[in-house]
């Protein structure tokens, strides 16, 4: 294998993704890393230099693959999606299975780049895949789009809800039943009545014109979830520089930062733009909400048993999660490590 570098000359490093850069947690590491990494190495004095190789938009790989491409080397940086990984990476799918703890975007994903350095059986889920979590990416907090109004939970009884994943289980208890799809399929699956509503993201469904087929939008604040991030290929890690490790660390926090930051304002700007859009948007009342937490089953004790039945240290992370919340002077709106 040739070596990325010699003394003094460029490092040649190939930064990639599935998706569009359009995307957050994709353009972030093309508008903020690949640029700012040789900024910062120059304004150091390094004698380093990173010629970039940039594939982005799914041109090297698709997304069932993002986790493989950084593994084998395919490219040395770029996006992997945990949420894809519950066999790979069951530890990394914690807040699917922790739904109503925070909305807060920005401090879950600081608390998820302390726990992958304070826990050492998240940061090994990604050395067990050749690589290294350089800064966690997420998603704004997931509400319901419908195609009818809803005042109370019980609106929602026998309802055919699109909830792909672990997202279904969110809907335990209310009488719904969850439809499985994805954002590029939701607006042909609502307006041809193969669904009723969708439980998602406002900065994602804006863009699909979800509120077109589901005008009526309840915001329900199921929580901010941890997806994933920006990782590097642990071969390609350990041949660089210490300075071009640091700048690279360094960035990577920022690149959490960043791309958090750009999903609130889209989230933000999304809420505004349905509504200016003909969408109704309610907020659904706090006894309702408490009633949708109070029927739900002890997801998380579920995925607590099953993952430690292969391995995994669930309930230690479980613990250590809700209680890092908890420091952080949020009070979730269910205790899911607290079983009475």
């Amino acid at each position: 294998m040739l070596p990325l570098f010699a003394a003094a000359e460029s490092i040649r490093l190939t930064a990639g993704g599935p998706q569009s850069a359009s995307l957050p947690w994709i353009g972030v590491i093309q508008t903020l890393v690949i640029p700012e990494s040789n900024r910062r190495l120059a304004a150091a004095g390094s004698e380093h230099e990173i010629v970039w190789r940039e594939a982005f938009g799914g041109s090297l790989y698709k997304w069932q693959n993002s986790l493989e491409a950084i593994e084998i080397g395919l490219t040395d940086i770029g996006w992997v999606g945990a949420l894809w990984e519950t066999s790979k990476m069951p530890l990394q799918n914690v807040t699917y299975y922790t739904p109503f703890v925070t909305d807060d975007l920005l401090l879950l994903l600081d608390l998820f780049n302390d726990l992958h350095e304070s826990m050492p059986a998240l940061a090994q889920a990604w050395h067990d895949q050749n690589q290294i979590l350089l800064g966690a990416s997420g998603v704004d907090t997931y509400h319901l789009m419908t195609t009818f109004p809803v005042n109370t939970i019980d609106d929602l009884q026998g309802r055919k809800i699109l909830a792909p994943g672990p997202s279904a289980t969110w809907l335990e208890g209310t009488g719904a039943v969850a439809v499985n799809g994805g954002l590029s399929t939701y607006y042909t699956q609502l307006s041809t009545g193969v669904a009723d509503g969708v439980l998602t993201i406002l900065s994602g469904a804006y863009p699909y014109r979800i509120h077109e087929v589901a005008p009526y939008i309840t915001l329900v604040g199921i929580g901010a979830q941890f997806n994933g991030g920006m990782a590097i290929n642990k071969d390609t890690w350990e041949r660089l520089p210490p300075d071009v490790q640091a700048t690279l660390a360094e960035l990577g926090r920022e690149y959490s930062r960043t791309m958090g930051e750009m999903v609130i304002a889209r989230y933000e700007q999304a809420l505004v733009a349905v509504q200016e859009e003909g969408a109704t948007v309610v907020t659904l009342a706090d006894d309702e909400k408490r009633r949708w937490i109070n029927g739900l089953p002890d997801i998380a004790g579920r995925w607590v048993a099953a993952a430690e039945r292969r391995g995994h240290p669930a309930g230690e992370l479980l613990r250590t999660y809700m209680n890092a919340v908890r420091e952080r002077g949020v009070q979730p709106l269910r205790d899911w490590d607290r079983t009475e």
